[in-house]
C-alpha cells in the first residue's frame, strides 16, 4: 500500500513546525537592494565608513533609513568596517582560529600559497554571494563559485574542486569568518597536509589580494553590466575570470599575467 502521510503526520515525524513548511521567504524589497549595491561600491572606495557613515548617504539622497536597517543590510551582504578591534570572538571558535602565517613569508612559486574569500555580488533584481580562490604567485585564479547563502559546504566544495583540479597548495589563507572556522573546513585541509592561515581580526591587509580581486571583479565587470539573473550573471563572471586569468596583464606581477606565472599542476 502506498498511502501518502499528510502534511500535519511528516511534521509530527521530522519534529518541526508545522507553519514552516508553509512559510515561504520574502526577497528584499527593490529599495533595500538598491542601498545594499550603493554601500558596496561605497566600501570599496571608503572600507573604515561604519554604520552611522553608511546611514548618511541614503538620506542625503533623500532616503530616510534608520541604524537598525543600515546594520542588518551590511550584515547581509558581510561588511565591516577596516579597523584595527579588539578580539571579541567566543571562546566556543577559539579551537578553530589559527595565526596569520604570510607575514614576513617569500612566496616564490605557485601553489605554495592559496587565499580564499567570499564577496556579495548585486544584481539587477536581488543578489548572490562569490568566492574565490587566488594564486598570490601567479594572482591566477583556481576557482570560483556562485551561490545564494553563506553555507560552509560551499567554500569546502570549492576548494576540493579547485585542488582536484590545480594540484594542493602549501598553505590556505582565509578570514576567520564562520566557514573557515569550522571543524569541516580544518579537518579537511590538515588531512590534506594543507596548512592553514587566517588573518588577524580587523587586519584587512591580511588578505590584500582578495581585496583587491574583488575591487577589480565589481569596478571592471559587476557594476558595468549589472545582471538580470544567476544564470547571466555566471556567463559574465565566466567570461571576466578567462580574460582575468589569460589576457590581463597585472602590475603586482610585473605586467605579466597570470597564466604566464602559474604552471598546471597534475
Amino acid at each position: 500500500m502506498n498511502e501518502k502521510l499528510s502534511i500535519r503526520r511528516q511534521c509530527s515525524l521530522l519534529e518541526i513546525n508545522r507553519s514552516s513548511v508553509y512559510y515561504r521567504p520574502k526577497g528584499e524589497r527593490q529599495e533595500n537592494l538598491e542601498i545594499m549595491r550603493k554601500m558596496d561600491e561605497k566600501h570599496l572606495l571608503r572600507p573604515t565608513h561604519g554604520v552611522l557613515q553608511m546611514q548618511d548617504f541614503p538620506s542625503a539622497e533623500g532616503i530616510k533609513v534608520n541604524e537598525k536597517r543600515i546594520r542588518r543590510l551590511l550584515r547581509l551582504i558581510g561588511i565591516m568596517a577596516r579597523f584595527p578591534q579588539r578580539n571579541l570572538s567566543k571562546l566556543g571558535k577559539a579551537e578553530y582560529i589559527k595565526p596569520y602565517l604570510l607575514r614576513k613569508l617569500k612566496v616564490e612559486r605557485p601553489n605554495q600559497v592559496w587565499a580564499i574569500d567570499i564577496t556579495y555580488i548585486p544584481m539587477k533584481r536581488g543578489f548572490m554571494y562569490l568566492s574565490g580562490v587566488i594564486d598570490l604567485h601567479s594572482r591566477f585564479v583556481v576557482g570560483w563559485a556562485l551561490h545564494n547563502t553563506l553555507e560552509a559546504d560551499n567554500c569546502l566544495k570549492l576548494v576540493q574542486t579547485s585542488i582536484e583540479k590545480y594540484g594542493k597548495p602549501e598553505i590556505i589563507n582565509s578570514d576567520q569568518g564562520s566557514q573557515f572556522t569550522c571543524h569541516k573546513w580544518v579537518e579537511y585541509l590538515q588531512s590534506q597536509g594543507i596548512q592553514i592561515s587566517m588573518d588577524g581580526k580587523g587586519r584587512a591587509l591580511d588578505n590584500v589580494f582578495m581585496e583587491r580581486l574583488w575591487r577589480t571583479v565589481k569596478q571592471d565587470h559587476v557594476y558595468l553590466h549589472p545582471a538580470d539573473n544567476g544564470t547571466e550573471l555566471y556567463k559574465g563572471l565566466d567570461t571576466f575570470f578567462n580574460y582575468y586569468n589569460y589576457e590581463k596583464t597585472h602590475q603586482g606581477i610585473r605586467r605579466k599575467r597570470p597564466k604566464d606565472l602559474f604552471q598546471k599542476a597534475a
